[in-house]
């Protein structure tokens, strides 16, 4: 089995354990020194660099949240000075002013021989022909993947987002043999190549590399089923580097973190408790090489699990569970916790539900309501009333079963749901306007 970085991605625990606490001390002693809101943190709490002696004291550490890089906008997380940050990404600054990340010359270094691992893990070599549907610009995604392209010497088509038909024939006359970009752009791929009549057999597609957005294992088996590929996951977040921060190798039992380069914990969302491994909770990162952008217990808000047993693979370090919802964009409806996955989980194991759907939560008189809103096939729709009656209620109560909260489904005809190039977007929360 190929791996890139044999030394480092197999590396015994007490080995890493050592080199994280290394590189967590002169992470630390460097946002101290060089970056305002850091020392400021650090300050307020009592605390300075020294005083970190093991990694069991890193609890002991302040959280940074997304809010820290918005009140810093653009530059005030920067540790280097300007002239050292050799490319500026950001996010779109849809919720208020963008989060504004830098790298320095290292840290581009850095980025491409992460992402490589992780395309290596995925089975992707020097002979493979990898298409990126990630649209370029000042997102992370697109440029992460491309660098680890070339960094293993892959042929890179930097396609970027949409414009369907021609990326279809563009794997068709290029022979792509990697696809990367989100799986939901994935389906819609995969939908119009149906409706073209083209069989992705004819195709060279045999692996494709996901990310951007949650999605679940019936998910990935559909995509598989109608590409014809093998679907792989891959976890990133600007904020800590980009994509390369974890991913799935060929096994696919979870994304390995690289934790020579990135610290885990998982807390409790509610309480900010770190939890024993193994607990489901939110995933919380510190970097530990990056030069521009040093960021310490980042709150990722991704809802997962750490997995300590060793892989089949070979490599020892800690893998992550797909992540099961977000703690900010979990819904809480009538009480209970509901998260965006739970729903798409139920959806793609009926028989006849398109894989395009939305979750529109509203408050009628004072209570809370759920409308699922999915996309069934044409044999569905068009059957007699009482057959489309009979399939709403065991779609509702398989739902309720899984939700603990009762949902109104509603069907739409197909290919009526909004295609997305990017991340699909799911929920439409109107109590925010109540």
């Amino acid at each position: 089995m190929n791996i890139w970085d044999q030394t480092n991605e197999c590396m015994l625990r007490e080995e890493l354990e050592q080199l994280q606490l290394e590189r967590l001390q002169a992470t630390l002693n460097r946002a101290y020194k060089n970056v305002t809101c850091y020392r400021r943190k650090f300050d307020e709490m009592g605390i300075i660099p020294e005083d970190i002696q093991s990694l069991g004291d890193l609890s002991r550490l302040p959280f940074t949240a997304k809010d820290d890089l918005r009140l810093n906008y653009p530059y005030g997380m920067f540790a280097v000075p300007l002239r050292e940050v050799v490319r500026i990404h950001s996010s779109s600054g849809t919720t208020g002013k963008p989060t504004v990340v830098g790298y320095t010359r290292n840290d581009i270094k850095t980025w491409s021989q992460l992402v490589a691992r992780l395309l290596t893990a995925a089975g992707v070599t020097h002979d493979d022909v990898v298409q990126i549907t990630f649209g370029y610009g000042l997102f992370t995604g697109a440029f992460g993947l491309h660098y680890g392209a070339e960094q293993i010497g892959a042929s890179v088509i930097p396609m970027g987002g949409g414009n369907t038909e021609k990326q279809i024939m563009i794997m068709q006359d290029y022979r792509t043999t990697a696809l990367v970009g989100t799986p939901s752009y994935a389906l819609t791929l995969a939908e119009r190549m149906e409706k073209s009549g083209i069989d992705p057999k004819t195709l060279t597609l045999r692996v494709g590399l996901f990310g951007g957005e949650p999605w679940s294992e019936e998910m990935r088996r559909e995509i598989e089923q109608r590409l014809g590929i093998i679907a792989t996951d891959n976890y990133g977040l600007s904020e800590v580097m980009g994509p390369g921060v974890a991913g799935e190798c060929i096994h696919r039992c979870g994304m390995h973190i690289f934790e020579d380069h990135f610290l885990p914990e998982t807390i409790d969302p509610e309480t900010g408790e770190v939890l024993p491994p193994g607990s489901i909770g939110e995933l919380v990162l510190t970097t530990l090489t990056k030069e521009a952008l040093p960021v310490i217990r980042y709150r990722t808000r991704d809802i997962t699990r750490l997995i300590y047993e060793p892989c089949r693979c070979g490599r020892t370090m800690v893998r992550m569970e797909k992540p099961r919802g977000r703690s900010d964009d979990m819904l809480i409806i009538k009480g209970v916790n509901v998260f965006p996955s739970q729903i798409e989980e139920v959806l793609f194991q009926v028989e006849g539900c398109e894989p395009h759907y939305q979750l529109v939560i509203d408050r009628v008189n004072n209570v809370d309501t759920l409308e699922v809103q999915v996309e069934v096939n044409e044999t569905i729709f068009f059957d007699e009333m009482k057959k489309q009656r009979a399939f709403v209620e065991m779609v509702e109560k398989k739902l309720a079963s899984t939700l603990n909260v009762g949902a109104r489904v509603k069907l739409v005809e197909p290919a009526s749901m909004p295609r997305h190039e990017g991340k699909a977007q799911r929920v439409i929360d109107r109590r925010k306007n109540v």
